[in-house]
């Protein structure tokens, strides 16, 4: 070892770029490695076919901090979203439709072909979901208490606990029931249209291998709500260029910071000196010298792969034995020769450029769940269609389309021994065999099509069990307890060994909020003397 870093982050996905920017800015010296040749993690645009480009894992924005957009100057350098001009279009098995957004008259006015007393239900359930929410995103950039620290953890979890302690009681009892509660027993409370119902519950069941009806999933429907997109809360929208170009306007900020960025550098081992992190040893043989190693993978990769058993305490090393990772996620990416027809409302029109959800009610989305356990993965899939050419024209030729099909339920792992490799394809083929059932025509406009099983996509991203948000996102995974209890403010087990993925408080999605978190526990520990905003 030779040149020495004061940290070496671990992937150049999203949360490691916003933590390498912060302790840049704070003077420190910092490399990221990353396996891939690319910048981003999850948050890429590739060439799929021949002039068709699109955003391959995750692709649509609400949840990036704020915060984070302006630190990072993002706006200066290109970064542009459009707002969704409606949130979601549902197809019903009946041959209507649904949808969301687009205002609180307009979608009521919705609401009202279902029921008249779901439309009238809906300025209070709003307000329930705000007003939890706004509790919420302010602790999305705080690290929560980390237990065992004595008089830290309690005046953390005092100063944390404030602003839930401030609600009324109708607020305090909706947080529970959002911790706690399923999304159809939650959902059942305030609506009664299994259309309505559905609208809503479809943010429950992403990139969560769970069914609506299970304990604790209400807490992922949530999760969903607390983004914003140009000043507008709730609201979502496409990154212009694909949801590669903010990864690499980050690379470029953090590069002008004076962050090093190293492709195609895999990790292979965490070094450990004693009780103290002294580096990474990348595939290659190469030693990185390093203070603090920050970790931008999820918990089940860095102490299942990267940090020899050795080193994790016997409790800890139980415990992320018992780490729930694995997500029900199946992602496509398909060219299009023109839009899809949908048979309730086939004429182009602002659906187009919305989330369309194929997936009629809470029932469905149970079935879809129950038919993975059984068989492997679902026979009427969810299926999420966004087709961002339709805002942006740089992404496929004219007058075609690029479209990402998001899709649950699909088991991390197949039953009876089968393996994805040889089955991905079919399941590929159902999941399209829906979208027609809906918009006839669809198969035969497919020029080219991209699939990532979630066996794909650890091969591509190493998510384990193709899991979107590096672990469950249930009660027992939150908070101070994301990814261990005592563990939970971005501290390993080993003296200058950190988590800034979506393993940790707050979890999934493109939030920076975790790399944003990480940096600030850093230089708290004495990693520099300036000044942390």
């Amino acid at each position: 070892m030779t040149k020495q870093y004061d940290a070496v982050i671990i992937g150049a996905g999203h949360n490691g770029l916003v933590c390498a920017f912060y302790l840049a800015q704070a003077g420190l010296k910092v490399r990221i490695v990353e396996r891939r040749d690319v910048v981003g993690g999850a948050a890429v645009t590739e060439e799929f076919h021949p002039g068709f480009r699109n955003s391959v894992a995750s692709y649509t924005v609400s949840l990036l901090q704020p915060k984070v957009i302006r630190d990072m100057r993002l706006h200066d350098h290109g970064y542009r979203v459009i707002e969704r001009p409606i949130s979601n279009f549902l197809p019903q098995e009946d041959g209507g439709y649904l949808k969301l957004g687009g205002g609180l008259e307009r979608t009521q006015a919705e609401f009202r072909k279902f029921s008249n007393a779901d439309a009238e239900a809906l300025p209070a359930y709003y307000d329930a979901l705000e007003g939890v929410a706004e509790v919420l995103r302010d602790l999305a950039l705080k690290s929560p208490p980390n237990v065992g620290e004595g008089l830290r953890t309690l005046l953390a979890g005092a100063s944390q606990g404030w602003g839930m302690a401030k609600l009324s009681l109708e607020a305090k009892r909706d947080i529970l029931d959002l911790f706690t509660k399923s999304a159809t027993s939650f959902l059942g409370q305030w609506f009664e249209s299994e259309a309505v119902k559905a609208a809503f519950g479809f943010d429950a069941v992403v990139g969560n291998y769970a069914s609506p009806d299970t304990p604790g999933s209400a807490y992922v429907l949530l999760h969903h709500v607390f983004g914003e997109v140009n000043g507008k809360k709730g609201a979502w929208g496409h990154s212009v260029g694909g949801m590669g170009t903010i990864t690499q306007i980050m690379a470029k900020v953090c590069e002008q910071a004076g962050v090093e960025i190293s492709l195609e550098a895999a990790v292979a081992e965490v070094l450990v000196d004693g009780d103290t992190v002294a580096g990474v040893r990348l595939d290659s043989g190469e030693d990185i010298a390093a203070k603090r190693v920050i970790a931008n993978v999820g918990p089940k990769l860095l102490y299942g792969k990267m940090l020899d058993e050795s080193h994790q305490p016997e409790d800890f090393r139980r415990r992320m034995r018992g780490f729930k990772a694995g997500g029900g996620t199946f992602r496509m990416n398909v060219a299009l020769s023109e839009l899809p027809k949908f048979t309730c409302l086939p004429e182009p029109g602002e659906h187009h450029q919305s989330g369309i959800i194929i997936a009629p009610t809470l029932d469905y989305m149970d079935k879809a769940f129950l038919d993975a356990k059984a068989h492997g993965w679902s026979k009427k899939p969810i299926v999420e269609m966004l087709i961002p050419s339709t805002v942006d024209d740089s992404l496929a030729p004219p007058g075609q389309h690029v479209a990402s099909l998001f899709c649950q339920q699909f088991a991390p792992e197949l039953p009876d021994g089968r393996d994805w490799d040889d089955e991905e394809d079919a399941a590929a083929d159902t999941i399209i065999d829906t979208v027609e059932a809906q918009a006839p025509g669809f198969r035969a406009s497919i020029l080219g099509r991209q699939v990532l099983s979630p066996k794909g996509l650890y091969k591509k991203f190493g998510l384990v069990g193709g899991d979107i948000m590096h672990g469950h996102m249930s009660l027992d995974q939150l908070w101070s307890a994301r990814p261990v209890l005592g563990n939970g403010a971005y501290r390993g087990p080993v003296k200058g060994l950190y988590m800034c993925g979506a393993g940790t408080h707050p979890g999934g999605g493109v939030t920076g909020a975790p790399g944003h978190n990480c940096a600030h526990e850093v230089i708290a520990d004495g990693g520099s003397t300036r000044r942390f905003q």
